[in-house]
């Protein structure tokens, strides 16, 4: 089964809106954001021309295809699955948030019609309206509940229209293998036996603090490589180093006696 919401399958219903220009922008924000079925439930005194006005061009279709119902019953009978949106929290309600009914709709919506219903601007659904319903949902706010009609349903189609973009796989790259995290901890420890920052003769206590700082990391094989040449040029300044105190000491011994006589 699909990951993602199935649009074709969503509707919004609007139980008895009082503002003509709420419906025009409902079915805009449908529009905006993929859905197109839209049922109204006995508007008060519709007026047409300002739904067309307010809904724009650009969701003529969604406006054409309204479909009118006398009650809410009526309006969800041929839907398998019913949301309800409200403002009222508390007693034994279980009421999700936006993005998690979107979830719980996406393997629904593939079998099943859903309808998402939103009540009147003044006083939203009643008791008898949500008993109609299957799941509740709440647009949280802040200390001010209610919003718009429209921006409500702008706001749950903007969730369900997220729903059906394609899921993106987190980017997982190529993690080091075990035998290149171990070849470089040899080459470490060496390094630093040898610079003398651990002790020789317990140095596996030093390195399991640097394992566990890189284990944190998460060290990827091209960090791996990076850290495993710097540490080789470490060691190889290291050798330099010591290579050219050798040479300095060796002509310092042949430098000549004051008597002009070279040392032996």
């Amino acid at each position: 089964m699909s990951h993602k919401i199935c649009l074709d399958n969503i509707a919004i219903v609007l139980n008895q809106p009082r503002f003509s220009e709420n419906i025009g922008a409902a079915a805009r924000a449908m529009r905006n954001m993929g859905i197109r079925e839209l049922v109204v439930v006995h508007p008060y005194k519709l007026d047409m021309e300002r739904v067309t006005r307010m809904a724009t061009h650009a969701a003529s279709d969604v406006v054409a295809d309204i479909r009118f119902a006398d009650t809410l019953q009526e309006a969800l009978a041929p839907f398998g699955f019913v949301a309800a949106t409200t403002a009222r929290l508390g007693g034994q309600r279980v009421v999700h948030t936006p993005p998690v009914m979107a979830q719980k709709l996406i393997p629904v919506s593939h079998e099943n019609r859903v309808a998402l219903v939103f009540g009147r601007e003044d006083r939203g659904l009643s008791n008898e309206d949500l008993r109609l319903c299957h799941a509740l949902v709440n647009i949280p706010t802040d200390e001010f509940s209610s919003l718009n009609l429209a921006q409500a349903v702008m706001v749950m189609c903007y969730e369900l229209y997220t729903a059906t973009l394609s899921e993106k796989r987190p980017f997982s790259p190529r993690l080091a293998s075990r035998y290149e995290l171990d070849g470089m901890y040899d080459q470490l420890k060496d390094v630093l036996i040898r610079i003398s920052y651990v002790n020789p003769e317990n140095p596996d206590y030093w390195m399991n603090h640097i394992r566990n700082f890189f284990t944190r990391l998460r060290l990827r094989a091209r960090e791996v490589s990076i850290i495993r040449g710097l540490i080789r040029q470490v060691n190889w300044y290291a050798e330099k180093r010591y290579q050219d105190g050798l040479a300095e000491g060796k002509a310092a011994t042949k430098q000549p006696k004051e008597d002009g006589t070279p040392q032996p």
